[in-house]
């Protein structure tokens, strides 16, 4: 046991990560419920989107910076200054009075959300041996599902018993209370700086960053603006370069590049990359599937991916228990299987499944998310020395996130090609009514013998989404095949 471990209460502190890791999460979420509010307040629908970009990008930019400090500086100071920081984002964002000041406010708060998810997963490392910390990294994994589901209906509460506000206002107390928990019961050991901050390469990465989160943005987007597009992914390739380039001259690298000749540390990162790309997918659009297709209400459209935030916690379980046993590889070959079933299955269904097949697509997907999602991280853990477990711990945060917000960019491109060409190819259709369709609350005012018709391209464009994502299991494990060693070892 650490001496972080021995000094600190464990259960608090556990307790404190968690609620961090769920307020960070459902306010990634929260916001669309108010959205419709605050674009009628603030009277910026133009700009809609970038008040969801924008937290988007800053958090991800911010995440290896904290990762970094928390391993120079140490975990407690940089969590507790990243919480400030998120709370201070959240007042003023809920002060906000219009879109442009908003869309400020929520960069802010997206830098200190950078280093919520890091750090708690970095300081569970350091308080949790290695089969229970599976299990702790599962529970607090789990806080972005429960998030999606809870999000929606506490976002409609409080716009409609309050004001879209208060969806920023409720961080306050939450964040306080969370920071005097850490500050009280988390006690570790002073770190000395040993260098300056590495300013050149956190230069660069955040350029490469930002340049490429934004290329992908506009991917997104009809129409597409190639050239804008082309020289963001031109600046990404210059900033990427001169970031290798810095860092390999660097007295104390933001990311060291020895990291990278370990052949696990690569592997199992860019297998959280094309999985996390795979569970956006899953999340985003299986309740279009339930609600377009289907008819269901939007409650009903997220509880079918219920169980997957469930089962991520089984998953998490079984991986603490195989991480002393066998290899990462072996285990990331099963949480794949998992998560290929339930891909094949998603592409395989006719359009009218009962809704009880996809609660057992979410029982299947979750288990495999667990297992995949929990081992990705020890591994790259245990990969590296002390001193890097926060760098190690971020990177693989940042690999997660990238996925996820670069491929929900091209399943917008797939969903949105499809259905154009369907709607061009199917006489009465528009895309507005397949707005119409999609949303459960405007659904009733289409005509009855149009929906069938609107149902088969809606099908269509989410079968395509869901071939492309089950792509990227199919490339995941050929990338775990080519990482197995002669002669592979547990994680001790």
């Amino acid at each position: 046991m650490t001496n972080t471990a021995k000094k600190s209460n464990v259960a608090l502190v556990t307790i404190a990560l968690f609620v961090a890791t769920f307020m960070a999460a459902i306010e990634g979420t929260i916001v669309s419920t108010a959205m419709p509010t605050i674009v009628g307040d603030l009277h910026g629908v133009a700009l809609m989107n970038w008040v969801f970009s924008i937290f988007l990008l800053t958090n991800a930019i911010a995440t290896p910076i904290y990762g970094k400090l928390a391993d120079s500086i140490g975990r407690k100071p940089m969590f507790i200054g990243g919480i400030a920081i998120f709370i201070f984002g959240s007042v003023m964002s809920g002060l906000s009075h219009s879109m442009v000041v908003l869309i400020i406010w929520r960069a802010i708060q997206g830098i200190g959300a950078g280093s919520i998810l890091p750090i708690s997963n970095t300081i569970i490392a350091d308080i949790y041996p290695l089969e229970k910390r599976a299990q702790v990294l599962g529970l607090n994994s789990s806080a972005w599902g429960i998030a999606s589901v809870i999000a929606p209906l506490l976002g409609g509460f409080i716009v409609d018993q309050l004001s879209w506000h208060w969806i920023f206002f409720i961080n306050l107390p939450i964040g306080l209370i969370v920071m005097v928990m850490v500050q009280l019961y988390l006690h570790e050991e002073k770190r000395s700086v040993k260098s300056r901050m590495d300013i050149g390469g956190t230069w660069w990465l955040t350029i490469m960053l930002l340049a490429v989160m934004y290329a992908f943005q506009l991917l997104g987007q009809s129409p597409i603006q190639w050239q804008i597009v082309a020289a963001c992914f031109l600046i990404t390739v210059i900033a990427l370069v001169m970031f290798i380039r810095r860092e390999r001259i660097a007295a104390d690298p933001l990311i060291p590049m020895e990291l990278f000749d370990n052949r696990t540390f690569v592997i199992q990162n860019m297998v959280a990359f094309l999985v996390c790309g795979f569970l956006i997918g899953y999340e985003v659009y299986l309740p279009d599937w339930t609600q377009g297709i289907l008819g269901l209400r939007a409650s009903m459209a997220g509880f079918a991916i219920t169980p997957s935030s469930l089962m991520w916690i089984v998953g998490s379980f079984i991986a603490g228990k195989l991480l002393v046993r066998t290899t990462p590889h072996n285990i990331i070959n099963l949480s794949l299987f998992f998560v290929l079933v339930g891909g094949v299955i998603m592409v395989l269904i006719p359009d009218y499944t009962p809704f009880t097949a996809f609660l057992l697509i979410s029982v299947i997907c979750g288990t495999g998310f667990g297992l995949t999602v929990t081992t990705s991280m020890i591994s790259v853990q245990n990969t590296v020395k002390p001193t890097e477990i926060g760098v190690a711990t971020s990177f693989n945060t940042l690999a997660r996130t990238l996925g996820q917000t670069l491929m929900i960019s091209i399943f917008g491109i797939v969903m949105n090609t499809t259905m154009l060409r369907g709607v061009r190819q199917t006489d009465g259709t528009t895309l507005k009514m397949m707005d119409k369709l999609i949303n459960p609350m405007t659904v009733d005012q289409l005509n009855a013998n149009v929906l069938p018709k609107l149902r088969t391209i809606l099908y269509q464009s989410l079968h395509n989404v869901f071939i492309v994502a089950l792509l990227l299991i199919l490339v995941a494990f050929v990338v775990n095949f080519a990482g197995r060693k002669k002669k592979n070892q547990r994680i001790d």
